[in-house]
């Protein structure tokens, strides 16, 4: 497996691998109508803007990792996003389903801090994360990540559901 700086040609597939990843992950968790056919359509138009705006500064400008198994076999991303308060957001990290458990996770969190480390040197890294989202919570507490808030994500749509914030120094 490989981790490379990911771009706008990879918004189709990283798309797929997020909508398909959500279809497993919130299964039961957020309602089905999230889920359900505009899922993949709606990932695609997020990808392609996220991935295709000019942010500006280096400083501004969001960080999309992505792990392949061989060139153009995606099986997992990381994106990072800079914030105004000076931290770093793990906005999205998502394995290909049916891989998950095989250090996937573990090395683009790796590649996450490492970049957050020479990037933004001091600068906090953290994440949300569904609170039912038990297997996601249990590996961010494995890789060293400490809950430092609790609150209510909102949903396109008006639902909430509660969520914690992980944090690494």
């Amino acid at each position: 497996m490989s981790i490379r700086v990911g771009g706008v040609d990879d918004a189709a597939a990283v798309a797929a691998l997020h909508a398909e990843s959500w279809g497993v992950a919130y299964a039961g968790i957020v309602p089905d109508e999230a889920l359900g056919a505009g899922l993949l359509a709606e990932r695609q138009a997020l990808w392609e803007i996220r991935l295709g705006v000019d942010y500006g500064e280096p400083a501004n400008t969001p960080r999309l990792l992505v792990a392949e198994s061989a060139p153009g076999s995606l099986v997992g991303f990381a994106y990072l996003v800079p914030q105004p308060d000076g931290r770093l957001l793990l906005d999205n990290l998502h394995v290909r389903p049916g891989l998950t458990g095989a250090g996937i996770g573990g090395e683009l969190l790796r590649a996450a801090r490492e970049w957050a480390g020479v990037a933004h040197p001091g600068a906090a890294l953290y994440l949300e994360v569904l609170r039912e989202n038990r297997r996601a919570v249990a590996f961010y507490e494995r890789a060293g990540g400490v809950r430092t808030d609790e609150r209510w994500a909102v949903f396109p749509g008006g639902f909430e559901l509660p969520e914690y914030e992980y944090t690494w120094a």
